[in-house]
């Protein structure tokens, strides 16, 4: 799939960033700042399962869908299991049984959501991997329900639920993006002693950075950029194909080519 540029304005808080609620302001004023994505270029999919079972599998999709709505909608103000249950159209027992808090659905419903639409690459090159991770994760900042809890997350910075929920998801993030690092390590494309960690986070923070902080669209020149970043910092000296030497600051991969 050809990548599309995200040109869009993703969010704004009216609470000054890291710095909490402002003084009298509720957290539904905060939640109300945050401003739901509104590229022309990115198609938002509609927030719908595709999972096929039984029983287990329909609740659990239900509650799943009915969190990701309510993020996109209202953030974390009222999220509670009761709230979750009765949009599912399920008993709270049956909430409670799978996700005992609301941070744990929240981060549960975050991350199905980033699985389903954003399978991790498995192309036998490092470059390409990197350059189809980010592309997924700059797909997946223009998710309605990631926006607002990234810009709810800013503006409840103290809130130990948001706090929590933030962390799981991104924790799953990082684990299910590991087995690329590890991947290009047992390749030989990248460090025998890399951090995959580091390496992602290397990766996708100037993304972030464009979405919270400077306000600028995220577009195929920053992802290439981000790439040769990661691999200036991370990759093994290696040789190709061909036997041309190529070092750390030149990493082209196995056909000695970048993505287009």
């Amino acid at each position: 799939m050809a990548w599309q540029p995200l040109n869009a304005r993703f969010c704004s808080v009216k609470t000054t960033v890291g710095c909490g609620l402002d003084k009298g302001q509720s957290a539904e004023e905060a939640n109300a700042g945050v401003h739901h994505v509104t590229s022309e270029s990115v198609p938002q999919a509609p927030v719908t399962a595709r999972r096929h079972g039984g029983r287990t599998a329909r609740v659990r999709r239900d509650v799943l869908n009915a969190t990701l709505r309510h993020i996109a909608e209202r953030g974390l103000e009222g999220l509670t299991i009761a709230a979750i249950a009765t949009a599912a159209g399920v008993a709270q027992t049956t909430v409670y049984r799978r996700w005992p808090t609301p941070p744990s659905l929240v981060a549960d419903a975050l991350s199905d959501l980033a699985a389903e639409r954003n399978p991790i690459p498995d192309t036998g090159d490092i470059r390409l991997d990197l350059y189809q991770l980010a592309d997924q994760i700059a797909h997946l900042l223009a998710e309605p329900a990631i926006v607002r809890l990234l810009g709810v997350s800013l503006a409840l910075s103290a809130d130990p639920d948001v706090a929590t929920a933030r962390t799981l998801f991104w924790e799953n993030r990082f684990r299910l993006s590991q087995p690329v690092v590890d991947r290009a390590i047992r390749r030989g494309q990248l460090r025998p002693h890399s951090n995959p960690h580091e390496v992602i986070e290397t990766l996708v923070a100037p993304l972030y950075y464009r979405l919270l902080v400077s306000d600028q669209a995220i577009d195929r020149d920053l992802i290439h950029r981000c790439v040769d970043t990661t691999l200036k910092l991370h990759a093994q000296r290696v040789k190709d194909r061909h036997h041309e030497e190529t070092t750390t600051d030149g990493y082209r991969g196995p056909n000695g080519r970048s993505p287009d």
